[in-house]
């Protein structure tokens, strides 16, 4: 009995790989996109998606038979979800999984931030602690009021994480939640009174450029913006203007709007901390991401029904 056709979009692990060849016909991306849709493009019934752009709607037009797209990770604004809802093709991603480290990254971002830990470590290595003495004074977090931007599973472990260093959380989002912690409907209202925006916010039309100038002078010369959720978030430009004015403090970022190009304006800042997209960047967290973006599409295969699936598509 032959298999069924899957398409590959951006890289996968030789564990993914292995549980995948077992149950699928496997073809990965190539650089001629057109003329492997046109020759394969109605074959393929199934896509795990790993970068490589995502999967929009034009992408799914070119693949009639498509039934479900498997997204790697939790956040999925790089695929299409309403041509697929439309298509009544099932989209899946991977969440629970990578709250943790996540949420790690974003306290030992502040951390880092806050305490200067990335000029310090210069300041040893080029001698300067020897030559000049102590390094600058930095700044502690305990006692600040932390502002979680979108507190979704991630949000509430690193809300949960931060209640040791002695801060207090409030959060803003779409709604209100059934949690220990005070709510701002509005965003630039909850900048203005707490010490370190933290966002946590997924992708999409709907949170494009949210954090903006205002938001940001909000914060204030004294505030520290940490994104660990989309750089889509962020209007990238006016954070430059804000760091290099002296309108915000500092900022620690691991995502970014234009990856994995960094602006060198951002780069140049010494008053941002910045890392390339590494939250979820574990050993034992992405192979959990992958083994669950694999289980999506054999589970789907056995029974039509995706593990888990995103919130538009739970009720296919």
């Amino acid at each position: 009995m032959s298999k069924p056709h899957m398409l590959l979009i951006g890289n996968a692990s030789a564990r993914s790989l292995e549980r995948l060849d077992a149950v699928f016909t496997v073809h990965r991306m190539p650089e001629d996109r057109d003329a492997f849709l046109a020759q394969h493009g109605g074959d393929i019934e199934y896509v795990m998606a790993s970068g490589g752009g995502g999967v929009p709607g034009a992408l799914m037009e070119k693949l009639p038979g498509l039934k479900i797209v498997s997204n790697y990770g939790v956040g999925y604004d790089s695929v299409d979800v309403a041509t697929a809802v439309r298509r009544k093709v099932v989209v899946s991603h991977t969440p629970n999984v990578l709250n943790d480290e996540v949420a790690n990254t974003a306290i030992m971002l502040l951390l880092t931030t806050a305490r200067n830990f990335v000029h310090d470590n210069q300041y040893l290595r080029s001698g300067r602690w020897a030559k000049d003495g102590d390094a600058p004074l930095s700044r502690g977090i305990a006692g600040c009021r932390v502002g979680i931007l979108g507190l979704g599973r991630i949000g509430l472990a690193t809300a949960e994480k931060l209640a040791v260093f002695g801060v207090d959380v409030v959060y803003h989002g779409r709604s209100k939640r059934d949690v220990p912690y005070h709510y701002y409907d509005d965003l630039t209202d909850m900048a203005r009174d707490v010490d370190i925006l933290i966002s946590i916010a997924p992708g999409g039309a709907s949170t494009l450029k949210i954090i903006n100038r205002e938001v940001m002078d909000a914060l204030g010369p004294e505030g520290i913006l940490i994104n660990v959720g989309r750089g889509s978030v962020v209007d990238e430009d006016a954070l430059i203007a804000a760091l290099q004015d002296g309108r915000l403090g500092k900022a620690g970022l691991d995502v970014f709007a234009n990856e994995p190009n960094v602006p060198q304006a951002l780069i140049d800042l010494p008053n941002a901390t910045l890392l390339p997209h590494v939250g979820s960047a574990t050993v034992e967290t992405r192979q959990a991401m992958g083994d669950l973006a694999v289980e999506n599409l054999t589970a789907f295969h056995a029974t039509g029904k995706a593990v888990t699936p995103v919130p538009e598509c739970r009720e296919m």
